[in-house]
């Protein structure tokens, strides 16, 4: 079973492309890593998925529902999300 469907993102910052044509499944009971070196768009890759950013092209479903451009909190609702970079809670 499928639950994350990611289909050819693409999203560019002026005339840099940070994701071009991006797609992966990820089904029930897997662990997929994104990885590359700085700048490769892994980040640009997650705000996408959580619904912080929207893509300039491409699709995202979640447990085969269209989530593509949905707010944060509707995706999290699904049953998606991200957890933060720091363990900690900031000292601010």
């Amino acid at each position: 079973m499928i639950l994350l469907a990611v289909r050819d993102l693409r999203k560019a910052y002026g005339g840099v492309e940070a994701l071009s044509g991006v797609g992966f499944d990820v089904r029930a009971g897997e662990m997929v890593a994104l990885i590359g070196p700085n700048g490769a768009g892994k980040s640009t890759c997650f705000n996408i998925l959580n619904g912080q950013l929207r893509p300039d092209a491409g699709s995202v479903a979640f447990n085969g529902r269209p989530i593509t451009g949905l707010a944060p909190r509707k995706i999290w609702r699904l049953g998606s999300g991200a957890p933060s970079r720091s363990p900690r809670p900031s000292s601010r």
